[in-house]
Order: structure tokens, then sequence, then C-alpha cells
């Protein structure tokens, strides 16, 4: 059940499995404020561990899931969505939350991503993108920007970028927004925000891979390549960050769709009452 405020004060170590720390992800990496700002979200929701599940692919987003102590399910490449759709018609009563990377969403999980959004099942979708596959060997991903140096694009990407928000919008997401792990507080409005709404929300949270990308990109430390999502998101908010800027093609942030559209599991269990003869309030 979502409460419309916390109980108690937030704090993250209480929805953490501390016996698995210290974590494994590298220092500065986006992904651990993302998960900081969902733990966040899910207090201020008044979600409780028994009622929340989350799922997780393959990748460096899909380690984020384990270390969440909640009910929680490592699935294969590309198919947490897949699996998560099961599990919330078989519960409809838990809040699923998909964490999943810009490689396990839109590459091999591409397929799952559109017709998750095209059911408006209620899942939330968090899709963390660093552009890269930080974990497998750093090759490019369906939104590493043009020109960027990856193990597989030696002499710069030429591959034109996925809008991840505008195909979820587009294959008729309910819930659509976008934010970058600069603004944290934002950020976690806006994962309380999809986590209330009834219906399929996605999430694209533009995260930093310092090692894997950032070295290879020339991108700086953590802090500047922190403070150049600003800079190149929000310029007029911020115009003293590095001269290489994050990333090439500046994206808007915020909320893009909300509309209220019929929710797939009541639909299938209203559908199903009325195949049995029964009647539903």
């Amino acid at each position: 059940m979502l409460d419309a405020t916390p109980h108690t004060t937030f704090d993250p170590k209480e929805w953490l499995r501390l016996a698995t720390m210290p974590h494994f992800m590298c220092p500065g990496c986006g992904h651990g404020i993302a998960l900081r700002a969902l733990l966040a979200a899910v207090h201020d929701c008044g979600i409780a561990k028994d009622d929340l599940a989350v799922v997780c692919g393959i990748g460096c987003s899909g380690r984020v899931g384990g270390y969440i102590d909640a009910n929680t399910v490592h699935t294969t490449h590309g198919r947490p969505l897949a699996f998560a759709t099961g599990l919330k018609l078989a519960r409809p009563d838990l809040t699923v939350v998909v964490v999943t990377g810009d490689g396990d969403c839109l590459a091999i999980g591409g397929n799952h991503l559109i017709h998750a959004a095209r059911r408006n099942l209620d899942i939330t979708c968090l899709m963390l993108n660093n552009e890269v596959y930080g974990m497998t060997g750093g090759q490019a991903s369906p939104t590493t920007a043009p020109n960027r140096f990856t193990s597989t694009t030696q002499a710069g990407a030429i591959e034109p970028t996925f809008d991840a928000c505008a195909l979820a919008a587009a294959a008729g997401a309910g819930f659509v927004g976008r934010e970058v792990t600069r603004q944290a507080p934002a950020l976690k409005t806006l994962i309380a925000r999809a986590l209330r709404h009834k219906g399929f929300s996605f999430v694209e949270v533009m995260s930093d891979c310092t090692e894997i990308y950032g070295r290879k990109n020339d991108l700086g430390e953590a802090p500047e390549m922190i403070l150049s999502q600003k800079a190149d998101m929000r310029p007029e908010a911020h115009r003293d960050a590095p001269d290489q800027p994050f990333r090439p093609n500046a994206l808007p942030t915020g909320v893009f769709v909300e509309r209220d559209l019929p929710e797939y599991g009541a639909r299938l269990r209203a559908h199903a009452a009325t195949l049995r003869g029964e009647t539903t309030p």
C-alpha cells in the first residue's frame, strides 16, 4: 500500500543489506545516487519492505537490487520487465519496481519495454542510462552518444541514439520522466511520483560511468562528470562546467507524460471474472 507521507525519518541503512557491503560499484558511479533516490522515494511513499519487489536484469544496474533489503529478483539479460510482468500479475498487491540499464532495457530487452508500456501494467521501471555496457566489456549501447569512444567504437560512435523516453511514450506508457543523478532531490521526487502512478511508469535516470566510459572519453573524474550533467542539460542554471560536455545532445528532464489509462492487471482480472460468469465491483 502507498501512503501520502512517510511515517519515520529516512535512513538508507535500514533499507540496505549491510552484509553485502562494501558494494561493487566504482567510486563516483551514478548508480549509487540512483539507488539512494529510489529508497528515499519508496520511504516517502510509505511502502513496507514486505510489499516491495525489485526486479533487475544483467549489468551494473542489475546488481543494484541485490543491495535492497526487500523482495528482490536477479533475472536474465534483457528480461526483467518480462519477469516483473509475471510477478505483478500473480501478486497485484506488491509494488513492483524494475531497475535496468540502457543496454539491458533498450538492446536485448527493447521488445519487452515496448510491450510493457503498451500493456500499461502497474510497474515502475527505472532505466539507469550511463551510455555503455559498463560491466561486460565497455561496448557501445543504444544510447552511446555520437563520437564517443567505447571498446566497440574505437574510432568514435556513429550510430544514432535512442530517446528512451520518447520510445516509452510512443509505446503507450502512462507515465514517462527523466532526471539526472546530479539533481538527487528532483530525482527522488520524480521516482516517488512514478511509484504513485497507477499504470506503467518509465523513468530514465541519466547516470555516470566514471571508469569504463569517463576515462576512455577524457570526461574527467566523477565530480567533473556529474557537474557537466547540469551544465549540459540545464545550461541556464550552471555555466562554469568543464569545456567537454558529458553528452553532446542536450536532453530535457522532468515529467513528459502523465495520463490516466486503463491498467492491464485490473482489466485482465475483470475479463477473467466475466468469463467465469462472475461480477466485479
